[in-house]
């Protein structure tokens, strides 16, 4: 009996559910990665092309999630074909990278119900509506903040933002994502819970755009 109780608490702890079906969905969580941080933890060991000096990228496309109230869905089952090559390589002008576009897909754009190219064209509306802080593009030293001062930055670049639409994340003491709840059409929205929890550290480094 304790055992299933164990079960029964490990899956509502997950807020992954793998195989959700594509198209239903509560909203979208369009997630804004600072490049640096990204080099920092990952791509510096992968000798990743994006982290080179003067690439000079800072928030990139991470993502277009689809979201449940409360968690979300991942790597649905569907009969839409997977991008080609050509698709993927279009977005790294934005993303970083076209294995990155890849993932992406597999993992969230499975269970948009678009197909990939529509997906892709709605991730890249979704960024280029958002507004990146005059401040941060480009950052030319590093800077420690707070994650509410870079929330507030957003929020002034973008009128259509408030607190209750933005979160950002921070890992190993740096900022690493901003995440705006988006509906369907893309327009602001309330995050969730769970996305809105964000970064609970008082201050945290930004590095400098390379």
């Amino acid at each position: 009996m304790r055992a299933a109780h164990f079960l029964i608490a490990l899956l509502l702890a997950s807020p992954a559910l793998a195989g959700g079906r594509p198209g239903d969905f509560d909203y979208y969580v369009l997630s804004l990665g600072w490049t640096p941080s990204w080099c920092a933890e990952t791509g510096d060991t992968r000798q990743d092309a994006q982290c080179d000096g003067g690439a000079g990228l800072g928030f990139t496309l991470h993502g277009l999630w689809p979201q449940y109230e409360s968690g979300w869905p991942e790597g649905c089952p569907t009969s839409a074909r997977p991008p080609s090559r050509r698709q993927t390589a279009e977005m790294a002008d934005i993303m970083g990278s076209a294995g990155l576009a890849w993932h992406e897909w597999k993992k969230h754009g499975t269970c948009s119900g678009l197909t990939a190219g529509d997906y892709f064209a709605l991730a890249r509306r979704a960024f280029g509506q958002t507004h990146i802080p005059a401040t941060f593009s480009p950052l030319g030293h590093d800077l420690r903040i707070a994650p509410e001062a870079v929330e507030e930055a957003f929020i002034e670049a973008n009128p259509g933002l408030d607190r209750a639409t933005i979160a950002v994340t921070c890992g190993q003491g740096r900022i690493e994502e901003v995440r705006i709840c988006l509906t369907g059409d893309l327009q602001p929205r309330p995050c969730g819970a769970d996305v809105a929890r964000g970064c609970a550290a008082s201050s945290a480094l930004m590095e400098r755009t390379r």
